[in-house]
């Protein structure tokens, strides 16, 4: 890691690798509202293949494997890529779905220009500073081919539950050890810089329900 919050965010780790070990399937089967969101956006732009961060124990990946999309999914938990991988043996979907363990504070994999979609339900609201979350985006958008998608789902400022959060600096909270930052129409116009803003969506998930955002970023073409 080569930017700030490194002891923060190795305590994050290891909070999230302990949730994955004693709390299989964490985040249940069910694909996230995002995942459907973002099955349909690829699919009219005729993608096939997805980079996936923070993928977890891969609800969304196999998702989207089964809409007939091949997916690489990354997370920083082990203890979740595990579950995923075997998961996609039992299911049969270990043709279309590959995972890597690899935190996004670090440059991406990918060399400039060779993914043609990125997705992301929930990571951006994880324990970044505003200079990690620049760079995460803009490592993003290096490694999308010019007309390439970046869809992300994340919980929005709007949502009650923020007010039971203790505030930590630049503009991060923490419940329960968990450490992560609400979003704000701002922030999101914020990320948005030298993209396309395809959209940016308030919409509700979940029983309670939770308040979210999704959003769709384009990776201009270039000028002719």
């Amino acid at each position: 890691m080569k930017t700030g919050h490194v002891e923060l965010a190795r305590a994050q780790q290891e909070r999230w690798q302990r949730a994955y070990v004693h709390h299989p399937q964490l985040h249940g089967s069910e694909p996230s509202a995002a995942a459907q969101w973002a099955a349909e956006v690829f699919g009219a732009a005729g993608i096939d293949d997805v980079l996936e961060l923070g993928a977890g124990h891969g609800r969304d990946a196999f998702f989207l494997a089964r809409q007939g999309f091949s997916v690489h999914a990354t997370d920083f938990s082990e203890s979740a890529l595990d579950q995923l991988r075997l998961e996609a043996q039992r299911e049969g979907l270990d043709d279309r779905v590959t995972a890597a363990l690899h935190d996004v504070r670090d440059p991406l994999p990918p060399a400039d220009a060779t993914v043609n979609a990125v997705f992301a339900n929930l990571l951006l609201n994880m324990a970044f500073s505003r200079a990690e979350l620049r760079s995460l985006v803009s490592e993003i958008y290096r490694v999308l081919c010019p007309g390439g998608l970046f869809v992300y789902a994340v919980w929005s400022a709007d949502d009650p539950c923020a007010g039971h959060w203790q505030e930590l600096e630049e503009g991060l909270a923490v419940h329960d050890g968990f450490v992560g930052r609400f979003f704000d129409q701002p922030l999101i116009q914020e990320l948005a810089d030298r993209w396309r803003l395809d959209d940016e969506t308030p919409y509700d998930e979940g029983p309670r329900p939770l308040r979210m955002w999704r959003v769709t970023l384009a990776k201009p073409e270039p000028q002719t």
